[in-house]
């Protein structure tokens, strides 16, 4: 297994334990949310998936300025249900698993990501890691969202 295959065995694992997380809120407690100023269930769904396309956008363009110009096409989709949404995503998840498979030992190693503007600038080693990393943050959020509501919680952990 080279580094490409171990980097998209996570991305692959993460979202299989999100997917379980996501498809155990039930519809009626979509737009539930802990507090006035926190996202609901479906816009923290939304924000995890459409995540994904936009740090590929990021990676694509080297850094934040990428997103100036970008049409994106989650901001004009209307959420309507998780299994909706994540079918939605699939195609740019799909994008996105492809491009990691063509990047280079070099490049993960030596490009730079700019993203200077929410300060930080990273290998794209380093960011791939981190897009995982926050998919797995806002997956841990929406478990503890379903504790808050008494509603089980899937075991993630097999």
């Amino acid at each position: 297994m080279n580094v490409n295959d171990l980097i998209i065995f996570n991305f692959e694992e993460v979202r299989r334990r999100s997917i379980k997380v996501l498809k155990a809120i039930p519809n009626q407690m979509l737009n539930w949310k802990p507090d006035e100023d926190a996202l609901t269930c479906a816009e923290m769904i939304r924000h995890l998936l459409e995540g994904e396309f936009l740090y590929h956008q990021i990676l694509i363009g080297r850094g934040s300025k990428a997103l100036s110009n970008l049409t994106n096409p989650f901001e004009t989709k209307e959420f309507i249900t998780v299994d909706d949404e994540i079918a939605f995503a699939q195609p740019y998840r799909e994008e996105f698993l492809k491009y990691i498979k063509s990047i280079s030992m070099y490049d993960l190693e030596n490009v730079v990501i700019d993203r200077s503007d929410v300060g930080y600038v990273r290998t794209l080693g380093d960011m791939l890691l981190r897009i995982a990393y926050h998919e797995s943050v806002h997956t841990g959020q929406l478990l503890d969202y379903m504790r808050t509501m008494e509603i089980a919680r899937p075991q993630i952990w097999d």
